[in-house]
């Protein structure tokens, strides 16, 4: 996906363009989706590309959503050494947007933690949803 600077400006918030095309990270706990637990898909707020299921999510209680798995092929991984930190950065693999990163500390049994700034995503209620059974822990 090809877009100017100029054109994401326009079709995105200022606070949305800060996120997404200059890497910033809103405040913690402020994020419209942090606490949101509705069925559905999220999709990246630039281009629409689905991310993540909702049944992939978790309360982290780190201040941002938090997903323990990735739809196969929507996010390209980076390293990032900003900040003093080597941490793995996340972006949509199709329009190259900052969503997060992504921490081996997640507490299902993936092992992973998205984690995702809600200015980066949106949400469709209607979107089909995958299976993701083996993404749950086993009961008891």
């Amino acid at each position: 996906m090809n877009k100017t600077e100029e054109e994401w400006r326009k079709t995105l918030t200022p606070q949305q363009y800060q996120v997404l095309r200059e890497k910033g990270t809103e405040r913690p706990f402020t994020g419209e989706y942090n606490l949101h637990f509705e069925k559905g898909s999220y999709t990246c707020a630039g281009c629409g590309t689905k991310l993540f299921e909702s049944t992939d999510k978790f309360r982290s209680d780190c201040g941002w959503p938090s997903f323990d798995n990735a739809i196969e092929g929507s996010i390209t991984y980076k390293e990032d050494r900003t900040h003093g930190m080597v941490r793995t950065e996340i972006l949509c693999s199709n329009c190259g947007g900052h969503l997060g990163h992504v921490f081996n500390d997640g507490p299902t049994n993936t092992g992973l933690r998205y984690c995702v700034n809600s200015l980066s995503l949106d949400f469709d209620s209607n979107a089909t949803q995958k299976d993701s059974t083996e993404n749950t822990p086993p009961k008891n």
